[in-house]
């Protein structure tokens, strides 16, 4: 399989059970505080870790790069990617914009982006998240930033219908803290975050650790700092021709997970859905064509 596409971190994690000990030392160095943490001398990076500079090599060449200089060149290449704003990113595309038109050019890129990130979801992950959340003894927060409030809202909004104890953290920074109070190390905090990451998620992340709550992430390519605390985290590719950055990976990932976690506990959602059904036949909330 092609790695053409995968960020340093990713191809890191995929090679991580070939490496050897050094090199898993090495691989764990740059991972610590990445990406800048592989950046420096190769000699600098080598002494950071503790290992010889021919180990540097080697493991820069199993990760498919043709030297140090191309492995640092893709670091700055994430470095960059990761802190452009809306306009760098569609002068970027503009520069680069193949011909044909934007409805095949966006679609193609979001297909991309799905094959791209389904393919190098893990399973296991998946499974084992979604039986977390599946959870009932175990309550669920969930929040958004700035533009990933929506996902946010929706996932809430779903799962408030799938089981009991959901609760939609208020994006707004001076607000959150009062939702903390009640979080203990038997809940879960759902968190989206996506470039630009923003510093107060992060923070409500790290309190949320500390409290021992488990932190399931979904975030772009790059990876948000929040993973650091994350149990689980889900990468997925966010790219597309335009001065925004899709959602629509991670809204299908999103998507996926409730449907799981439905049929997982199926019973008891059921018995939710018919007595809201019941409250929206007694509202006349929606209309009845029969």
């Amino acid at each position: 399989m092609t790695t053409d596409y995968l960020t340093v971190a990713e191809r890191l994690k995929s090679q991580f059970d070939n490496l050897t000990r050094a090199e898993r030392q090495l691989a764990s160095c740059i991972l610590e505080n990445y990406p800048a943490s592989g950046l420096g001398t190769i000699t600098t990076l080598g002494k950071r870790a503790d290992v010889s500079t021919p180990t540097v090599a080697r493991m820069v060449q199993k990760l498919n790069y043709s030297g140090f200089p191309d492995f640092q060149a893709a670091l700055r290449m994430e470095i960059e990617a990761k802190i452009s704003d809306p306009i760098t990113k569609r002068e970027t595309w503009a520069e680069k914009a193949p011909t044909g038109h934007i409805l095949n050019r966006f679609t193609d890129a979001v297909i991309s982006n799905i094959s791209q990130s389904l393919g190098q979801l893990d399973t296991e992950t998946f499974d084992q998240t979604c039986a977390l959340v599946a959870d009932t003894k175990r309550r669920v927060f969930i929040v958004g930033g700035r533009i990933t409030r929506a996902l946010a809202d929706y996932m809430f909004l779903h799962l408030q219908v799938i089981r009991p104890d959901v609760t939609h953290i208020q994006s707004i920074s001076n607000a959150w803290p009062h939702y903390l109070l009640d979080v203990n190390e038997n809940d879960v905090v759902i968190i989206f975050d996506i470039r630009r990451y923003e510093t107060s998620t992060l923070k409500l992340a790290e309190i949320a650790a500390e409290k021992g709550a488990k932190i399931v992430l979904f975030t772009d390519q790059w990876g948000s700092p929040v993973g650091k605390f994350a149990t689980y985290s889900f990468t997925n590719q966010i790219a597309v021709p335009s001065a925004w950055d899709s959602s629509v990976t991670n809204l299908l990932l999103l998507e996926i997970m409730i449907a799981e976690i439905q049929e997982r506990i199926w019973p008891n959602t059921r018995t939710r859905m018919e007595n809201l059904e019941d409250m929206f036949d007694r509202t006349r909330f929606f209309r009845k064509f029969t």
